[in-house]
C-alpha cells in the first residue's frame, strides 16, 4: 500500500513534493555550507595566528640553574623542533662621537644570539644596512647616536670599564615587544616597553665582554632559551590548539621543577584568537541561522499550502477505515521522498559549492561530525514538515470537519495579544541595553583567560525579526481583508476595470495572501540585511587594512634612508594615483618616547582614507583644517591625553632630535585635538603634527614614509615600487592586501569571502522561491476555482487579472516590508558588532546592484508562477471534479 500511495503522490502531487524537497534542500545546503565555513574559519584563524609568532616559547633560566639540563629537557619534549640560546645584558648607556659631536643615550641592553638562530627565527631580525655579521645596532639606537656601519660605539657596562665596538650593520627588531618582555610577569601587570637602545653582538664577543659583569652583577644578565614547537600537529580549532600548547607548557614546567620561567607566546596568541573563533560563531548565528530558519519556514509553508486538499484526503481515508497510524505511515512515506531527496540534493550541492568556493575547506570537513549533524537536521526537517501538520489535523478526530468548504475564521491568539508589538518593544529595550554596554558581543575580561559570547545580544535581532514578520502579517491582513482603497490601488495596474472584483476576491483569501506576503518579505529582508552587512563588513575590513598599512601601498624608510627621497620616482609610476610623504619621527612626552607623524594636512587625504572615527571632537576634515591653520598644532592620542591630563590649547613641550647637533631639544606645540587612530600609528600613544613645523625645528624635512594611492590593483603598484627601489634594500614596501592578511586582532581576521558568496547566493534563491513557489502552489491548489470561472464564460484576460492582481499584491507587500525590515536588521547587526570594527563604520554600505538584482529576480519568479498557473484552453474541465 505504501508503494501505491507514493506512486499516486508522485503522479498527481509531484509539484507539492518537489516544492517541499526544494525547501529541505535549501535548508540543508545552507546549514552544511555554514558548517563548512565555521570549520574552515577556525582552522584558518589558527594557522594565521601561529604564523605571526616568531618565537613559540621564551624559557628564561633562573640564575644558578643548570642551563644544559633545561635544554636537555626541552630537547626530550616530542613536539620541540629547535632550541637556541639568547643572552641579555643591561648597560648604563651608549656613546658615540660623530661629526665633531658626542651623543649619549640612556640605559639599554646588549644581546647575543647563537650561531644558527636566524635560520629558525628569521622574523626576529631584519637587516637594514651594512653586514649581518658582527656588531649590529638597532635602527632607533643608530638614529639616536647618528651612527652607521663602520662607526665606533662605546658600551657603558655596569660596574665595569666602558668598551668600544665597531658597528657592522643596522637592523630592525620587528618583534621587540615580545623579545624584551619580562618573563614571569604576572598576567595582571601591564607589559613593559622594550628598551630604546639595543646592540647585538656575536655570542663569543658578548661572553668576553659581559661574563665578568654577569659574575659581579648577576641581576644585570640573563639567559633565555628560545623554542620552536612542531606546529603541524596542533589541532585546527583555536581553543583546542590553545589547550594543547598550554598543557605542553605546564608539563615542561613540572619537569624542570622551578629552574626556569616560560613565556608561552604561542598559547598567548592562540588565547587572543579564541575570541576571534567565537566571533566566527557569532557570524554563524547572526547570518546563517536566520537563513536556515527562513528555509525551514518556507518548507512548512509549502506543505501548508495543500492543507485543504490534505484534510480532504485524510477524511476519505478515515471514512474507508484507515487508522491514525496508517495515515501517519502513508504521510511518512511521502515525507521520506521529500526529506531524503531534499537532504541528499542539499548536501551534494553544498559540498560541490564548498569545493568550488576558495577557502571553504570542504575536503577537510567532509568527515567532521558537525557535518553529519547538519545532514541529520535536514532529514528531521523534511519529516517534521509533513508529519506535524498531519498529526495536528488528526488530533481533531472528526472526519466531517475535513469536508467543510467554509471554516469560521478566528483571530489568531498572537494578534489578540498584540504579540508583534510586544516583540518589537522587547527588541528595542534589549538593543538599548546592549548599547549601554558598548555592544560587547564577545566578552574578554581583562586578566581573565576565558572568553565568552554574550548570547543575550542575539535576542534583540531575533525578537525584531519575529516581531517584524508578525507585524507584516498583521498589516497585510488588515489591508487585504478590509478590501479598501489601498488594496484596489495596488491591484488596479494588473486588474484594470476589474480592480473592485479582484480586490473583493482577494479579500476573501487574506490568510493565504498574508502568508505569501510574509514569506516574501522575510526572504527579501534576509537578502537585504545579509547584503548590507557583508558590504559594510568588507568595506570596513579594507578601512582597517588601510589604517594598518597606511595606504594602498606604503614605503617604509628610516631616518638615514628616508623613503621621501624617492618621492619623484614613486609619483611618476604608471600605477600611482597619488603619493604623499609622511614623516615618522620620535618625540619625548615627559619621559615617554612616542611616535610622531609629520603630515601635510591639506594633502594627506589624497593618498589615504581618513575616517571621521579617527578623530574626536569633529570630522576628519574639520580637525585637519584646524591642524593646517595652526602651524605648531599637534594631535594627541587619547591615552596621552588621559595620562598627562591635557586640556585643549595647552602648550606641550616635546623633545625632538635636532639633525644639526643630534641632540634632543624641547619644542613647544599647541594641543588642538585628539586622534584616536592614524595610518600606520600604534594603537596606544602617538602624535600628529605639521610636517613643515617639524622640519623647521629639527633642521631636516626628510620624510621617512611615503603613502601611495593606486589607480587600480595595489599589488601591481607594489610590484612597480619594488622594481623602482630594488637598489635600496633598506626600504620596506607593503600593500593593503598584505595588511589585510596579517590583521588578526578582530573580526576582520575572518575571511568573509566564502561566507559572503554563500549568503548572497542562498538569499537570492530563497527570495525567488518564497515569492514564486508559494504563489505557484497557491494557484495550483485553486485550479478548480479558475475552471469554474472559465466554465461560466470568463475570458482569459479576466482570469489573468485575478492571477496578476494576486501577484502584484505579494510583490508590493514583500518589497515594502522586506526592504524596511532588512535595512533595520542590518543596522542592528552592524551596531551590535561595532566593537570588532577598527574604526567603526560611519554609515551602512548599500549594495544597490545586488538588491536590484534580487528584486528583479523575485519579480521574474512571480511572473513565471503566474504564467505557469495561468489556465489553458481545453484543459480546465478536468479540474471541475477536483476537491
Amino acid at each position: 500500500m505504501l508503494l501505491l500511495w507514493i506512486r499516486g503522490v508522485l503522479a498527481h502531487r509531484q509539484l507539492r513534493v518537489a516544492g517541499a524537497a526544494a525547501g529541505v534542500a535549501l535548508a540543508t545546503a545552507l546549514l552544511v555550507s555554514m558548517v563548512l565555513f565555521l570549520l574552515n574559519a577556525s582552522a584558518s584563524m589558527t594557522a594565521r595566528a601561529i604564523s605571526t609568532v616568531p618565537v613559540d616559547w621564551q624559557v628564561q633560566v633562573i640564575p644558578g640553574a643548570d642551563a644544559n639540563a633545561i635544554g636537555k629537557a626541552l630537547a626530550e619534549t616530542s613536539r620541540v623542533k629547535a632550541v637556541h640560546r639568547v643572552q641579555f645584558a643591561d648597560i648604563d648607556g651608549f656613546q658615540a662621537q660623530t661629526g665633531g659631536t658626542t651623543q649619549t643615550t640612556g640605559p639599554g641592553q646588549v644581546i647575543a644570539f647563537d650561531g644558527d638562530y636566524a635560520s629558525d627565527f628569521p622574523a626576529e631580525i631584519r637587516p637594514l644596512s651594512g653586514s649581518s655579521r658582527g656588531a649590529l645596532i638597532a635602527q632607533q639606537t643608530a638614529a639616536n647616536l647618528h651612527v652607521g656601519p663602520g662607526d665606533t660605539v662605546t658600551i657603558k657596562r655596569i660596574g665595569l670599564a666602558p668598551v668600544d665596538v665597531i658597528i657592522a650593520g643596522v637592523v630592525d627588531l620587528p618583534d621587540a615587544d615580545s623579545l624584551f618582555q619580562v618573563v614571569g610577569l604576572p598576567s595582571q601587570a601591564a607589559p613593559q616597553a622594550p628598551p630604546d637602545n639595543v646592540l647585538i653582538l656575536p655570542q663569543g664577543q658578548w661572553e668576553s665582554l659581559f661574563d665578568a659583569q654577569r659574575q659581579a652583577r648577576p641581576d644585570t644578565a640573563r639567559l633565555q632559551l628560545h623554542v620552536r614547537l612542531a606546529r603541524d600537529v596542533l589541532p585546527a580549532e583555536p581553543v583546542s590548539a590553545f589547550t594543547v600548547v598550554t598543557g605542553m607548557e605546564k608539563n615542561f614546567e613540572a619537569r624542570v621543577a622551578g629552574q626556569a620561567l616560560v613565556a608561552d607566546n604561542l598559547s598567548s596568541r592562540l588565547g587572543a584568537v579564541r575570541s576571534d573563533a567565537l566571533y566566527a560563531s557569532v557570524l554563524f548565528l547572526f547570518l546563517g541561522l536566520p537563513g536556515v530558519a527562513l528555509a525551514v519556514a518556507l518548507t512548512f509553508a509549502i506543505t501548508a499550502s495543500g492543507a485543504a486538499r490534505r484534510r480532504a484526503e485524510q477524511a476519505l481515508l478515515r471514512v474507508r477505515g484507515a487508522t491514525t497510524q496508517q495515515i501517519l505511515s502513508l504521510t511518512a512515506a511521502e515525507a521520506a521522498v521529500a526529506a531524503v531527496g531534499g537532504t541528499a540534493l542539499g548536501t551534494v550541492a553544498a559540498l560541490l559549492f564548498g569545493l568550488a568556493v576558495p577557502g571553504m575547506g570542504a575536503r577537510a570537513a567532509i568527515a567532521d561530525p558537525a557535518l553529519a549533524l547538519a545532514v541529520l537536521t535536514g532529514l528531521l526537517l523534511g519529516f517534521a514538515a509533513f508529519l506535524l501538520p498531519v498529526w495536528w489535523e488528526l488530533r481533531r478526530n472528526d472526519p466531517n470537519t475535513a469536508r467543510r468548504s467554509v471554516e469560521r475564521y478566528k483571530t489568531p491568539l498572537w494578534r489578540r495579544l498584540w504579540l508583534d508589538v510586544l516583540l518589537l518593544v522587547a527588541a528595542g529595550l534589549l538593543f538599548w541595553l546592549s548599547a549601554s554596554t558598548g555592544y560587547q558581543v564577545v566578552l574578554a575580561p581583562e586578566g581573565v583567560a576565558a572568553t565568552s559570547v554574550d548570547y543575550k545580544a542575539f535576542i534583540a535581532p531575533a525578537l525584531f525579526w519575529l516581531g517584524a514578520a508578525l507585524l507584516t502579517m498583521r498589516l497585510s491582513a488588515n489591508v487585504v481583508a478590509r478590501n479598501g482603497p489601498v488594496l484596489r490601488t495596488i491591484v488596479r495596474p494588473a486588474a484594470g476595470p476589474l480592480a473592485a472584483i479582484v480586490s473583493a476576491a482577494l479579500s476573501r483569501q487574506s490568510r493565504r495572501l498574508t502568508i505569501g506576503i510574509a514569506m516574501t518579505a522575510l526572504a527579501i529582508s534576509f537578502a537585504t540585511s545579509t547584503a548590507i552587512f557583508n558590504t559594510t563588513y568588507n568595506a570596513q575590513a579594507r578601512v582597517d587594512a588601510e589604517l594598518t598599512n597606511g595606504s594602498d601601498v606604503t614605503v617604509f624608510g628610516t631616518a638615514d634612508k628616508p623613503a621621501g627621497s624617492h618621492l619623484a620616482i614613486l609619483a611618476s609610476l604608471s600605477a600611482t594615483a597619488f603619493a604623499q610623504p609622511m614623516q615618522h619621527r620620535f618625540a619625548y612626552v615627559g619621559a615617554d618616547l612616542q611616535d610622531l607623524y609629520g603630515i601635510d594636512p591639506a594633502r594627506i587625504g589624497s593618498a589615504t582614507s581618513l575616517s571621521d572615527a579617527y578623530f574626536s571632537g569633529g570630522s576628519a576634515a574639520t580637525v585637519l583644517a584646524k591642524l593646517d591653520a595652526t602651524p605648531n598644532g599637534v594631535l594627541v592620542s587619547e591615552e596621552t591625553v588621559k595620562d598627562f591630563q591635557l586640556q585643549e590649547d595647552d602648550t606641550i613641550n616635546l623633545r625632538l632630535l635636532d639633525s644639526r647637533d643630534h641632540q634632543y631639544h624641547p619644542v613647544p606645540f599647541k594641543f588642538i585635538g585628539v586622534a584616536r587612530e592614524f595610518p600606520t600609528a600604534p594603537r596606544d600613544s602617538f602624535l600628529v603634527a605639521n610636517a613643515a613645523y617639524i622640519a623647521s625645528v629639527t633642521g631636516t624635512d626628510a620624510a621617512e614614509y611615503v603613502l601611495m594611492k593606486a589607480k587600480g590593483d595595489p599589488t601591481m603598484l607594489a610590484q612597480q615600487v619594488r622594481g623602482a627601489l630594488k637598489a635600496d634594500a633598506s626600504l620596506k614596501v607593503t600593500n593593503i592586501g598584505q595588511a589585510a592578511h596579517l590583521i588578526g586582532s578582530s573580526l576582520t581576521a575572518v575571511d568573509l569571502g566564502g561566507l559572503t558568496t554563500i549568503e548572497l547566493a542562498f538569499a537570492v534563491v530563497m527570495a525567488a522561491a518564497a515569492a514564486g513557489l508559494m504563489l505557484a502552489l497557491g494557484f495550483i491548489e485553486r485550479r478548480r476555482n479558475f475552471a469554474i470561472l472559465n466554465a461560466v464564460g470568463a475570458k482569459p484576460g479576466q482570469l489573468a487579472a485575478f492571477l496578476w492582481g494576486e501577484a502584484i499584491v505579494v510583490i508590493v507587500g514583500g518589497f515594502v516590508f522586506g526592504l524596511l525590515s532588512g535595512v533595520v536588521i542590518a543596522w542592528m547587526l552592524v551596531k551590535l558588532l561595532t566593537g570588532v570594527f577598527d574604526p567603526p563604520p560611519e554609515a551602512l554600505s548599500i549594495p544597490w546592484l545586488y538588491l536590484g538584482v534580487v528584486l528583479c529576480l523575485v519579480a521574474v519568479s512571480v511572473g513565471a508562477a503566474v504564467l505557469f498557473a495561468r489556465p489553458s484552453a481545453g484543459h480546465d474541465a478536468e479540474y471541475l471534479r477536483d476537491f
